[in-house]
């Protein structure tokens, strides 16, 4: 007899998306089922032990401000703190921590297993449940997931479930020549759910990703590398967490060789990317060494990052070497990198090619169009990287849970976050290589800081239960001592000029203010921060508002559920096709869909006001 088992939400997949997916339906009291292929790998990180950088700092923040997992995880397990791009502008910041890889997976399994309404179960599911909608309209979902089936003829029973299966579908891993299947070193593939989805009429594609090498610490010449040490005092990624405490380990670097390029260019006809034995997309700004060097053949050199994966392993990470090419290739490379003569590789690189689901399958919610109640996060959006799968995956978990109390979805827009510039770029546009987050991507980066990430989404996250009552107060203490020291600097004049407009000026800073009225020495650092980006900016942010709002004049127009595309006369068959595919839910979104003119615009708005 088949064993069934009831839940509100599934969640199908353990990694980054999984993980804050199932805590953020179980946080809005949905009882909530994890359902992973193995216990022990619930938030492993399968590349880089790092987390944050560049625009992907911003989208951890973001999570945390919402409520999620990942900044407290690695504030409680970071080896090394920095802050990239600190010569520029406080936009573009980006604030990145070295992990202690083990530790982190396991802070983040014990995250999870210490939610209420959460239960983590090791099960490997072979295929979706659904039935048929009888009462479906153009362009609306025409059946309804009631489930999954794990192997054993298991039967999970629930109204939502939220798919973040990563790169395990029906996953190939390469070394060379050599193919194996399996979505991570180690691990298998899955095979089912690809089926399940294209029974339901998903369209499926390949992508490919890869990894680099790892290194024995111990046989590593530190002294032939550069030191790169963290951050003096480490910024933490919580707004949780009041400081960072404990020592940091020194990453390193070194620089690949004109030798190696050319051993590399030698056996290109063994790498996977350049036989013809993968021919799927990898992600062009985390590009292999073998891609490297064809795109970028004028150069003579790249550099490499070494960077430890934790206190108690030797186990070192090569940054800036990903590749698929054969092992005795990557022994000889590894051994020709200065400082690495010596070096012994504990895991070889290697490539894995797997199955996604366009995301304009997708509507801004993260669920599916084909089938209502079922949506999709991380890997299986055709995204990269710990950070773009953990926003998807609270998004998803959060939608899913609002759904079952017939609320509206959360759908964070891009002047609100860099989550909202995410999925809008997913759903609207769609991918031809996995996507990665760039500060580039946000049209209104300069109002979207990582540092008011909480002042911007955690009134949101408390509206909706998401965040927990300590955020919530924080957030309120911060907001207050802003607004006081505020007032105090636009009281207190230095030669006729207040404090505040004598900050406006770049040559000033928080120490002048200080040494002008000594009480504001009592001000957090933090609060402190804040007032002087904000009084800094304030004309440029006054300008970006001005900009925001003309946008939204027709921008936010909505365009009905279900409405007729094909009753809009003069409009271009290609235009046509893809409003149908997309099914954008306002004039803004249809204006972003790739390929639609203002012309066109015009005629849908025509058509609209009639």
């Amino acid at each position: 007899m088949a064993s069934h088992y009831d839940f509100d939400v599934l969640v199908i997949g353990g990694g980054h998306a999984g993980a804050e997916a199932a805590a953020a339906a179980a946080r809005l009291g949905a009882r909530t089922a994890l359902l992973t292929a193995n216990c022990d790998t619930v938030g492993q990180m399968s590349c880089n032990p790092a987390i944050g950088g560049v625009g992907k700092g911003q989208l951890v923040r973001e999570v945390d401000a919402l409520g999620g997992l990942m900044g407290r995880a690695i504030d409680a397990t970071g080896i090394q703190y920095r802050v990239l791009n600190r010569s520029k502008g406080p936009a573009m910041h980006g604030p990145r921590a070295q992990a202690d890889k083990r530790l982190y997976q396991l802070e983040i399994k014990h995250l999870v297993e210490s939610t209420p309404n959460l239960v983590l179960r090791q099960e490997v599911i072979e295929g979706l449940r659904f039935e048929p909608l009888s009462q479906a309209t153009a362009g609306s979902p025409c059946r309804r997931v009631t489930g999954v089936v794990a192997r054993g003829d298991v039967q999970y029973r629930a109204a939502a479930v939220v798919l973040t299966t990563g790169t395990f579908l029906q996953a190939v891993m390469h070394t060379g020549e050599a193919q194996t299947p399996g979505g991570r070193a180690g691990e298998g593939t899955t095979a089912g759910v690809s089926r399940s989805l294209a029974d339901l009429g998903f369209r499926l594609e390949r992508f490919k990703t890869g990894t680099p090498c790892r290194l024995h610490g111990g046989t590593i010449d530190y002294a032939e590398l550069q030191e790169q040490p963290g951050d003096t005092i480490p910024q933490p990624f919580s707004f949780l967490t009041d400081s960072i405490d404990r020592d940091q380990l020194p990453c390193w670097i070194t620089r690949t060789t004109p030798a190696i390029h050319e051993l590399i260019r030698a056996n290109l006809h063994r790498a996977p990317m350049y036989s013809g034995q993968i021919n799927s997309q990898g992600p062009r700004y985390c590009p292999s060494i073998e891609d490297k060097i064809v795109r970028f053949a004028d150069k003579e050199s790249h550099q490499l990052f070494l960077e430890p994966e934790g206190r108690r392993t030797h186990e070192v990470y090569v940054n800036g070497i990903s590749t698929s090419l054969p092992r005795d290739v990557q022994d000889a490379m590894v051994r020709m990198v200065p400082g690495l003569a010596r070096a012994e590789i504990m895991r070889y690189g290697y490539a894995v090619e797997y199955d996604y689901a366009p995301p304009d399958q997708l509507s801004p919610s993260l669920e599916s169009k084909p089938v209502a109640g079922l949506f999709l996060a991380g890997q299986i959006n055709g995204t990269t990287g710990y950070e773009e799968a953990a926003a998807q995956g609270l998004i998803a978990g959060t939608n899913a849970a609002l759904q079952l109390r017939g609320e509206e979805p959360l759908v964070l827009s891009r002047e609100q976050s860099y989550i909202g510039v995410l999925i809008d770029d997913l759903v609207t546009c769609g991918v031809d290589e996995p996507y990665r987050m760039f500060t580039s991507r946000a049209e209104h980066r300069l109002a979207l800081r990582h540092d008011n990430a909480d002042r911007r989404l955690t009134p949101i996250a408390e509206r909706l239960g998401l965040a927990e009552p300590e955020r919530a107060q924080r957030l309120a203490r911060k907001t207050a001592a802003i607004e006081a020291t505020l007032a105090r600097l636009a009281d207190h004049r230095v030669d006729g000029v207040t404090l505040a407009d004598r900050l406006k000026r770049p040559e000033v800073g928080w120490a002048e203010c200080v040494a002008a009225l000594p009480e504001l020495a009592a001000v957090a650092a933090e609060v402190a921060g804040q007032i002087e980006t904000d009084i800094r900016y304030a004309g440029y942010l006054k300008v970006e508002q001005q900009r925001i709002e003309r946008r939204r004049e027709h921008g936010e127009r909505p365009i009905p559920e279900g409405f007729d595309y094909g009753g809009i006369l003069h409009l271009r068959a290609e235009a046509r096709e893809k409003l149908e595919r997309i099914r954008p839910r306002t004039l803004g979104q249809a204006g972003r869909v790739s390929g639609i003119t203002p012309a066109d615009l015009a005629l849908l708005l025509v058509h609209l006001e009639r």
